[in-house]
């Protein structure tokens, strides 16, 4: 068929001889795309990575995953090792102490009454600054001097009394010789203390009245009271049980490094029973975080069986496990939970029965959810063409239905994780679940022990509670960013 270029006059203003035809010549044919097809999975991750709120929660969680997983590991003090001298220490960073920084120090500002001023004085480095001392009224209108300071939560621990074997004593005294550090003072001497708070007391090394108050000398200065011989030698030991026993006295900070290597140094302070929070709470978290992962990958594997065979063949199974699901949800959790602790915690441990308990629960969504996904793809028509190509049940289910429904079920797994979390959490907070050990611990129990002192040693909850609060944040955060990513339907919509 020709046309002539009389006919596209109206249109064209250009001579007959300039016509042509364009492709006059070619065969005409589909060309081949110069890109990569692109799937459903890549498509996924890049309209996630367009929500910047979701990307930066992953990367929060990773941070948080790899300082459970490594801080232990690195951290010079191990998760199960404690010191009741160093309980409630406070939060030191080594580095702000060596430039010179009164903050996170290890120090706090306090104000003391005469006698506990006293008492600080006379153990070296507990005092870092004295602001100066003023008459305050107190209680019942009596008036009192008070002093201001600054004080180091490690220094202030002091002097303790120590009861030694032969060679312990032998290796205590070889190391102070060989490094220059003091570790052994004098006695003191029980007959001259006025004070019975100092009764058993290695502080109370000098004189005081009855009520504790410091009897100085006209410098200014303490006066000891320190045992001494027939010769007024002070005496540093005290032999006993035929010379198998040595009673002395140590200034505990040098003692701590003598047995430890280096100076206590706690990053995240210490908590109530003396143990580093920064590993402690490392370890507990590491627990949550194995936790809520096996429970969620386990509820996965039980609720895509269960949901894929209840959605995709329907009838008496489903109604069955739909009454089953029913009656399993409307058993109250700690009722349940306490019920298993009681009667199964001695014999598989606190975390296989928690394991348990979870178990119980959570593949019930997991299961819904795969369910609903199998009702809403099996009658789609590439389904019903597949069946009538003779495709098989399992064929149908494991490569038509189920990668179609994989998005929905990956974000549902993931969105359970912070429910596994808080729920353990709680559980252990209040004290229904006891995960308190030398070797395990929770984020939850650690929050329970802290929260006597949480006027007095802040630190202990403040750290556990920033942890777990970011990491419930940036899962739930992190999974709507999976759950818009994954879902057709929002498309475009963040574009």
């Amino acid at each position: 068929m020709s046309y002539k270029p009389e006919q596209f006059t109206p249109y064209l203003d250009m001579d007959e001889e300039e016509f042509r035809l364009v492709q006059e010549d070619k065969r005409l044919k589909d060309e081949k795309f110069d890109t990569k097809p692109v799937g459903f999975f890549r498509d996924a991750f890049r309209r996630f990575a367009k929500n910047r709120g979701s990307v930066v929660c992953g990367v929060i969680i990773l941070i948080l995953a790899l300082y459970a997983i490594f801080a232990p590991i690195f951290s010079t003090y191990k998760a199960n090792e404690y010191d009741n001298y160093y309980a409630y220490a406070l939060p030191r960073n080594k580095l702000f102490v060596s430039l010179g920084i009164n903050f996170w120090d290890g120090c706090s500002k306090t104000t003391v009454n005469q006698q506990t001023y006293d008492y600080y004085s006379a153990i070296p480095g507990a005092i870092k600054e004295d602001y100066g001392e003023y008459e305050a009224i107190v209680d019942a209108g009596r008036k009192s001097i008070q002093h201001d300071l600054r004080l180091d939560s490690y220094a202030k621990v002091g002097y303790i009394n120590l009861s030694l074997t032969k060679t312990q004593y032998e290796n205590a005294l070889a190391y102070e010789e060989e490094t220059g550090l003091q570790l052994f003072y004098p006695l003191i001497d029980t007959d001259q203390i006025a004070c019975k708070t100092y009764s058993s007391n290695a502080n109370g090394w000098f004189l005081t009245n009855a009520k504790g108050v410091a009897i100085r000398d006209d410098d200014g200065n303490l006066q000891d009271i320190y045992l001494r011989d027939e010769n007024g030698d002070e005496v540093y030991v005290q032999s006993k049980m035929g010379g198998k026993q040595f009673q002395c006295r140590v200034l505990y900070s040098a003692w701590y490094q003598y047995q430890n290597g280096q100076e206590a140094s706690f990053l995240f302070g210490a908590d109530t029973f003396g143990y580093d929070i920064f590993s402690r709470m490392a370890n507990g978290a590491r627990l949550s975080l194995t936790l809520s992962m096996s429970v969620a990958l386990l509820s996965l594997v039980l609720g895509i069986i269960i949901g894929a065979l209840e959605g995709y063949y329907g009838g008496w199974f489903d109604l069955i496990m739909e009454r089953i699901k029913d009656i399993i949800w409307q058993v109250p959790t700690v009722v349940f939970m306490s019920l298993f602790q009681i009667y199964f915690a001695d014999k598989v441990g606190p975390v296989v029965t928690l394991f348990f308990c979870f178990i119980f629960y959570q593949w019930i969504g997991t299961s819904s959810t795969v369910r609903a996904q199998f009702y809403r793809f099996k009658g789609q028509e590439y389904i019903l063409a597949a069946r009538t190509l003779g495709a098989k049940d399992s064929r149908l289910i494991f490569r038509h239905i189920l990668p179609n429904a994989a998005g929905f079920i990956i974000t549902a797994s993931v969105l359970s994780i912070p429910g596994v979390i808080f729920t353990e959490a709680n559980m252990t907070y209040l004290g229904i679940v006891n995960l308190q050990s030398t070797d395990i611990t929770s984020i939850g129990t650690m929050l329970s022990n802290g929260q006597a002192t949480l006027s007095t040693y802040p630190h202990c909850v403040f750290f556990p509670a920033v942890f777990i609060s970011l990491l419930l944040i940036c899962f739930n955060i992190f999974g709507n960013g999976l759950r818009d990513a994954f879902n057709p339907t929002l498309r475009n919509v963040n574009e």
